[in-house]
């Protein structure tokens, strides 16, 4: 059996480093050595060979942010020369959407986790993609999570720990798929059984676990041990017990080698008390130990105003002028009055984490000074009843879109002057980016990811104190910006020009597989770039700006 630690992780051995004894031994001295060297280097670094276990992915199946990040991810590491493959379940809407199936594996089952066999099937870009075939299991109509009424399934325990079984079990190498991954990297508690399966099997295969919102855990009762097939002796505080229950998030954070997060804000918050959703013991002891960092989400270039076919005019920094007349779609589109003031946008899953309840209290405020607010978005029936109330309530200045469309998303990102964001918490978020590169410049609560891409008073505007006085300040500075003509149009120049491609988070994830799988990088990150942020030195330097602002 492997090597493995007290938790269980296995302990990957890395290659000493220098020539070997061939090199040495060759002749002419040590510039011919180093050209040797150099050639021997070369030769060695192959692609490198990573499993990417997700729940969702964009071009298949979407239900959340996660299938935008793992559609985007593996791209830019595959343009990075990175070999990376995709594990997910075959809903019945995966099926429906491909063409051809091969089918190169058949798993047995476990516990009650019954067996499956595996689909390969390819984007149309080229991306490998291996479904998981149980048709009890995956299946049915709904989301990837819920049944067509909103409710979880009552077997999503069974459904994802086969997920996590398929993916340790493909992690291991099978000789009728003919490829072994380096590297696993498995996301959110749907996959995050992964990692346990691994170390509870003695497998000395690496696996990183990326958190993309913490608070969604994966819970179920104890009496689900034997039927997932964990070990009695992992349901203790230091493995998969939560309060009584099955975490499979923490099975995620205690077994894997390292841990990410999707913005180094959000990897500094999750060890506090107020954000750790009460596994910040575990989200600490991963910090020291240097085994926690944030990496930042990209956005994907179809989000450009100057080429978006979605818009009924495309604009740049340079000629504005398409702008309003986007503005002026949407304010007919939702039966806005004509208005010379400000539009404020919110597109946005309509749930308590976004702060919405805020953007109902300061409602009136904002139609009092000349704005309008338009909403787009579906989610929790009491959410949206509250914004429908406002929107009644101030007709004509306040239009809300129940449901939810990519191209009015679009179209309405595009229109608006500012974009509302006081979520209580944002683990990464993509529309503050969607945003500042069309010009629309949030008003958000300095937290996670909208911390890390707003730069305050320079293209957004951020308030610190969650609170109506909090946000009405914001939304103050943003008034008064917009009567300053000048200042508007340079802080929409500064937001237009930001970059938020996939090409630097995917550096850094490749940097740190490299690290944790101890396989050379196939296109090694520049020198003196770490890829990642150390929680230890974030945290330490988030204390000093604190006590300098004492």
């Amino acid at each position: 059996m492997a090597s493995r630690n007290q938790t269980g992780r296995p302990i990957v051995k890395r290659a000493a480093a220098g020539p070997g004894p061939c090199l040495r031994a060759c002749s002419g001295g040590p510039a011919n050595a180093a050209k040797f060297a150099s050639i021997a280097g070369q030769r060695a670094v192959r692609a490198m060979k990573i499993l990417f276990v997700t729940s969702e992915f964009g071009d298949f199946a979407k239900a959340g942010g996660l299938a935008d990040v793992s559609a985007a991810l593996p791209r830019a590491l595959k343009r990075r020369g990175v070999d990376v493959r995709i594990l997910m379940p075959a809903y019945q809407n995966v099926l429906d959407k491909i063409t051809q199936l091969k089918v190169v594996a058949s798993l047995p089952g476990h516990a009650a986790i019954e067996p499956c066999l595996i689909g390969e099937t390819e984007t149309a870009d080229g991306i490998t993609v291996y479904l998981i075939l149980a048709p009890s299991l995956f299946q049915r109509p709904g989301t990837p999570y819920t049944t067509p009424e909103g409710y979880d399934w009552g077997d999503n325990d069974v459904r994802f720990a086969r997920l996590g079984l398929a993916a340790a079990e493909v992690g291991k190498g099978i000789a009728s798929i003919g490829w072994t991954p380096d590297l696993v990297h498995c996301h959110d508690w749907p996959s995050a059984l992964a990692p346990a399966y691994l170390a509870w099997s003695g497998a000395n295969v690496p696996s990183v676990f990326t958190i993309h919102n913490l608070a969604h855990q994966g819970l179920f009762g104890a009496d689900r041990l034997d039927a997932l097939g964990i070990p009695h002796d992992a349901f203790r505080t230091d493995g998969v017990e939560f309060h009584g229950y099955i975490s499979f998030m923490k099975a995620g954070l205690v077994y894997a080698n390292h841990v990410t997060t999707v913005s180094n804000t959000y990897a500094a918050e999750i060890t506090t008390d107020h954000l750790g959703s009460g596994l910040h013991g575990v989200t600490r002891g991963l910090a020291a130990e240097g085994r926690l960092s944030g990496i930042v989400n990209g956005l994907e270039p179809e989000w450009d105003p100057a080429t978006d076919r979605h818009l009924p005019r495309m604009f740049d920094a340079a000629s504005l002028e398409g702008k309003s007349i986007n503005t002026d779609f949407i304010r007919t589109s939702l039966c806005l009055n004509p208005s010379d003031g400000p539009l404020f946008g919110v597109v946005s899953r309509l749930v308590h984490q976004k702060g919405l309840d805020l953007i109902a209290d300061i409602a009136g405020n904002i139609v009092e000074r000349g704005g309008q607010i338009a909403i787009l978005g579906t989610g929790d029936p009491g959410v949206e009843r509250m914004l429908l109330d406002v929107s009644r309530r101030y007709r004509g200045s306040i239009g809300l879109v129940a449901g939810f469309s990519d191209t009015m998303a679009h179209r309405l990102v595009a229109a608006s002057d500012f974009f509302l964001m006081p979520s209580r918490f944002e683990p990464c978020g993509l529309t503050q980016m969607q945003a500042q590169r069309y010009g629309a410049l949030p008003v958000a609560h300095a937290t996670g990811g909208l911390a890390d891409t707003i730069e305050n008073d320079e293209t957004g505007f951020l308030f610190t104190d969650f609170s109506v006085g909090g946000f009405l300040e914001a939304t103050s500075r943003a008034f008064d910006t917009y009567h300053a003509p000048e200042r508007l149009a340079a802080m929409r120049r500064r937001a237009m020009a930001k970059s938020f491609g996939w090409d630097e988070p995917a550096k850094a994830y490749e940097a740190l597989f490299s690290r944790v799988a101890g396989v050379p990088a196939s296109k090694p990150p520049d020198r003196g770039f770490s890829g990642v942020t150390r929680l230890p030195q974030l945290i330490s330097a988030d204390m000093d700006r604190k006590a300098a602002a004492r």
